[in-house]
């Protein structure tokens, strides 16, 4: 059995703060049948530079996610509300190793029918203590067998936890198969993106990833990246991608939420360069500015200051 993370104390839920342990839901729940649910994802982490704040990175476009996911399922919840409670929440569990946030919008009437009108809706919020998701030294990535989904079949621009099974389908055939992750093509054929992460390759200098019109999230480390690059002067481009230049990229790297900038070492059966030093530029960068170690990019970080 895998080991149980190690949850924050505190969850928010039904409209309080309660115990973790209490926060339950009905297996009648709608959305644990339907997948009529949206979540979001953010890190946080101690300020290596005074022990006594919370950083949280992008606070306000995760909250503003979220709040636009919510409205695919016909859920009014403005995202200055998600801050509030978010906030509130770092401050209630004082946290004390890095961790990961996971606030959650979903149906949560007992309703038979597969639905989002008329049937009652909720918001909760618990986290749990999260160090690397991926290993930063490189991983290996296989084609999956299972296609990114379409816009035209559900609404790819919001985090819906139904599209997920594609996700879980493709990870767990990667790992079965001897790979760290997946990555996913969409219906056209085009790289789309990993199980849960936006995917970059780096070819004579030129750092491209896949744009919007090919069903990708709107990854928000994604968009971070870009501007990141586009500070260093590093040419971006977002086009489609083929298959075959995964293999002979320059270079090639993962991003999300939990996976931060994630290199990869492997795709199938070839071997990607050891020297990745477009990638581990990026990463440097990025580390400083979630650390709040760079004053151009402080607006993109919140303190959160706990009691001492």
């Amino acid at each position: 059995m895998p080991k149980m993370p190690n949850f924050l104390p505190i969850a928010y839920f039904e409209n309080q703060f309660v115990p973790f342990s209490e926060a339950k839901v009905s297996i009648a729940t709608h959305a644990l049948h339907y997948g009529t649910g949206a979540f979001g994802g953010m890190r946080g982490i101690r300020d290596p530079q005074n022990s006594q704040q919370i950083l949280l990175f992008r606070l306000d476009d995760h909250c503003q996610r979220l709040s636009n996911s919510a409205k695919f399922l016909g859920y009014d919840l403005p995202a200055d509300k998600i801050r509030h409670i978010l906030v509130e929440f770092v401050k209630k569990n004082q946290p004390k190793q890095s961790f990961y946030l996971r606030p959650f919008v979903y149906n949560s009437g007992l309703g038979l029918s597969p639905r989002i009108h008329n049937i009652e809706k909720d918001f909760f919020v618990y986290g749990l203590e999260l160090g690397d998701y991926m290993s930063p030294n490189g991983v290996s990535c296989r084609i999956s067998s299972w296609y990114r989904q379409e816009d035209r079949s559900l609404p790819l621009r919001g985090k819906i936890s139904g599209a997920y099974i594609t996700s879980a389908l493709a990870k767990t055939e990667a790992v079965e198969s001897g790979f760290d992750e997946a990555i996913l093509m969409n219906s056209r054929g085009k790289v789309c993106e990993a199980s849960g992460m936006n995917v970059f390759i780096v070819r004579n200098g030129k750092l491209i990833t896949p744009g919007f019109e090919e069903d990708i999230l709107e990854g928000i480390t994604r968009d971070s990246v870009i501007k990141i690059a586009r500070d260093l002067g590093i040419e971006t481009i977002q086009r489609p991608i083929d298959k075959s230049e995964l293999f002979i990229a320059d270079e090639v790297f993962l991003c999300g939420t939990a996976a931060k900038i994630s290199p990869v070492k492997k795709v199938e059966n070839y071997q990607l360069s050891t020297e990745r030093p477009l990638t581990e530029k990026l990463r440097e960068k990025l580390t400083a500015i979630t650390e709040n170690r760079d004053p151009d990019y402080q607006d993109w970080v919140l303190a959160i200051p706990l009691d001492s």
